[in-house]
């Protein structure tokens, strides 16, 4: 490194000066030492900061509240009135005379009226064990002396962000932070995107895995859109694998020089970002940096006029342990992560419940609700058949229980007594005990960005739950209530294997009503005062069918899934309905926050009929009760003005049933599971309809699916329509709300340039 305490240029740092520099800055100087292309720049010196904010005469002042800030991680408002002073007195501080002089001569070496990436680099920034990832800030697209000034600045308060400081103190971090800063020449990409020197997600170091986008790489990095992604064998070269995405918009350098955001059609959001060639000199250029620094790297990278940049590369530090391995005994579709090791028990039906030990591997044809008390006691479910959105994929994923569906032939491959791995991650059941048995938990930890305090967005984040077991648990994470309570499998225990109209001719069902009251109290209780939504049931024949008595009771029908369900059974059968309208009635007597939702609605004569039964039960003549319509059948969309008409406050979009039935694909089905697509164009026009109707009409709309945590592009849509709310998985509820609030700073940032334009 250069003599000069406040400033040096990239190429001559190395990750020994990782302390004056920070991590970014260190890691890019040996990228430099490496002959890898990287942008010219420099770096402006921890001691920038630090003789900026003795010189304001804030450096105590800084310590003293810093220390306050880390004490104060528990306490969200505290914490963020402490981050605004602390942020007060860097503002304050400035840039001082000297380092400012010294800056600007570095800028001036760059070219007149260079434009600039300005980065942060703070101590401890991407090192091997932390690399507070995305947490400071980046500015881009930065022109002129004063442009310059503002952006260091920017970036040196960013050091006290609330997330910041709590990514700190999680992290063990406790000492006075400081902030180094690189100014590099913008690289006006045409692509750019990440690669990673080994998978992320699986652990697998014998492949590259590339993410891009068309514009800058902030769209990637950020969680924007929908990049593609592509897999390079690391050895070969080979391209093993190529999945585009849905890239609605791109941001480039506008004509004044700051960032522009470009909407891209249909044609171009879905085009493919990189050739073969392409990746293959993004791989050698990441492979490169893998073998220089010694260990699997995490780069960015850019493509300008065909030519390919590194612009920033750290150690990887959330790389998971490589996925079991082993004989490959059966294979389906990964439904729920985590890996478990235990003994096979094959069972045909949920009345061989008994013969599962706990710890067992519960080997199934297809589980329904009936199989509920098994599912609770095995150490992983594997089904022959089912989709993502199966019965058995949703109560494993809440229970934590790693879990395959759609493994076809499990029943017959696997046999009662084998000892067996089940990689619910990978979709893999694998010979004999692999040591890697980990259980996922309900609600997931964030790999990137740890303990990080909820973003505060205007679109509720709700949670899907269908038991109390995790009710306290989900209720202390920052969610916003309940947006789909499942009755299904309460009601299942409840039932105690047997079919309703059975405990009703007994004079039974009393204790019936006491157990969902049981179960629904508690969860109402624990999220109180946000609301609870609970879906009545919407048990379909088939499913009632395999209670006891229920031969007795339930036709056979040859297509149960649009058949004898939801509404119309309600108005068939309003004795089993009352039912759950006295548990409700009696649960809202302590927790008022549980309002009725109603499920599959197909026309507007039985929902009247429905709301009539409703109204004349000691629940409809509470007061406060809000009646809720759910959206799976797309008459919906002609009816619902009708419904509002007839009382209806909210609308909540099944986006699984709604898909099946818009496309005309079994949701369940693992042979078809490539045409269920919740962004495609028709249910896309689907859902804007029902949510500008609900605008229109003054009613809440909801959508509940994990779409909205996992493709940036689908939430950002749903944002832009104005949806009130969406509801998700607790362990998808932090990613949900990332990204929602991601999409509604782009909607702001789009209304705020609309507005500024001429």
């Amino acid at each position: 490194m250069s003599n000069d305490e406040y400033v040096s240029d990239i190429a001559a740092l190395r990750i020994t000066d990782a302390e004056e520099a920070g991590g970014k800055g260190a890691n890019m100087g040996e990228l430099v030492a490496a002959r890898l292309p990287v942008p010219p720049g420099f770096v402006l010196l921890r001691n920038c900061y630090l003789d900026s904010m003795r010189a304001a005469g804030v450096e105590s002042e800084l310590a003293k509240l810093h220390r306050e800030a880390l004490d104060a991680v528990d306490d969200p408002a505290g914490l963020d009135e402490l981050c605004v002073r602390l942020q007060g007195l860097v503002q304050s501080a400035g840039v001082c005379d000297s380092v400012r002089v010294r800056v600007l001569s570095a800028y001036a070496a760059l070219g007149r009226e260079a434009a600039v990436a300005v980065r942060s680099s703070a101590t401890g920034e991407d090192g091997s064990d932390a690399s507070f990832a995305g947490m400071n800030a980046t500015i881009t697209n930065i022109v002129g002396e004063q442009g310059l000034i503002d952006a260091v600045l920017r970036c040196w308060i960013s050091l006290f962000s609330p997330r910041v400081i709590t990514y700190r103190a999680t992290r063990g971090f406790t000492g006075d932070p400081a902030m180094a800063v690189v100014v590099q020449r913008m690289i006006n990409s045409d692509k750019a995107g990440v690669a990673f020197t080994a998978d992320p997600s699986t652990g697998d170091t014998d492949r590259v895995v590339i993410e891009a986008a068309f514009g800058l790489g902030e769209v990637v990095v950020s969680g924007k859109v929908e990049p593609d992604t592509y897999i390079v064998g690391k050895q070969t070269r080979e391209i093993l694998d190529v999945r585009v995405g849905h890239k609605s918009f791109k941001i480039v350098r506008g004509a004044d020089g700051h960032d522009e955001t470009v909407d891209l059609d249909d044609h171009e959001a879905d085009a493919r970002v990189l050739g073969d060639a392409e990746l293959r000199q993004i791989a050698d250029l990441a492979v490169a940096a893998e073998k220089h620094n010694g260990n699997p790297q995490d780069t960015e990278w850019a493509i300008e006029d065909g030519a390919v940049y590194l612009v920033q590369a750290r150690p990887i530090t959330t790389l998971h342990p490589a996925p079991a391995s082993g004989e490959v005994l059966g294979q389906g579709l990964a439904a729920a992560p985590g890996t478990a090791t235990g003994i096979v028990r094959v069972l045909a039906s949920p009345d061989e419940g008994a013969r599962l030990q706990n710890g067992e591997i519960l080997v199934a044809p297809m589980t329904n609700p009936d199989w509920l008390p098994a599912i609770r006691r095995s150490a992983a479910l594997v089904t022959d058949t089912g989709g993502m959105t199966c019965h058995a994929a949703i109560v494993a994923r809440e229970l934590g229980v790693p879990c395959i569906v759609g493994a076809r032939t499990a029943t017959r491959d696997l046999h009662d007594g084998t000892l067996v791995t089940v990689d619910g991650s990978q979709g893999r059941v694998l010979a004999g005990d692999t040591g890697d048995a980990v259980r996922n938990t309900v609600v997931s930890e964030r790999t990137r960005v740890i303990a990080q305090p909820a973003e505060t967005t205007a679109t509720r984040i709700y949670v899907n739950l269908a038991m109390p077991d995790s009710a306290e648990t989900v209720a202390a994470a920052p969610v916003d209530g309940v947006g789909l309570l499942r009755a299904e499998f309460m009601l299942t225990e409840a039932l105690q294997g047997r079919h309703p109209r059975d405990l009703i001719a007994r004079s039974e069902q009393g204790a019936l009503v006491d157990r969902m009251v049981t179960s629904v109290g508690r969860i109402a209780a624990a999220f109180a005062p946000r609301p609870v939504v609970y879906r009545a049931t919407d048990f379909r024949s088939n499913e009632f069918r395999g209670l006891e008595g229920g031969e007795r009771y339930e036709p056979v029908e040859h297509n149960p899934m649009i058949g004898y369900r939801g509404c119309y059974r309600y108005i068939k059968e309003p004795e089993l309905f009352a039912l759950e309208l006295q548990a409700l009635a009696r649960v809202r007597e302590q927790s008022p926050n549980v309002h009725l939702m109603l499920p599959f609605v197909r026309t507007r004569w039985e929902l009247e009929e429905c709301l009539t039964l409703v109204d004349d039960s000691a629940l409809g003549r509470q007061r406060g009760l809000h009646r809720w319509v759910m959206a799976e059948v797309p008459s919906v969309v002609y009816w619902l003005p009708e419904y509002v008409g007839m009382g209806i406050d909210g609308v909540s979009i099944g986006s699984n049933d709604l898909t099946q039935l818009m496309l005309g694909v079994d949701r369940d089905s693992d042979i078809c599971a490539e045409l269920f697509d919740e962004s495609d164009a028709a249910v896309l026009d689907a859902i804007g309809q029902i949510i500008s109707q609900a605008r229109r009409l003054g009613i809440t709309s909801s959508l509940c699916g994990q779409a909205p945590s996992t493709k940036p592009a689908f939430a950002e849509h749903l944002v832009r329509m104005g949806i009130t709310s969406v509801s998700v998985n607790p362990d998808a509820a932090d990613d949900a709300r990332r990204v929602v609030a991601s999409a509604e700073r782009q909607l702001l940032l789009d209304a705020a340039r609309a507005t500024a334009s001429p």
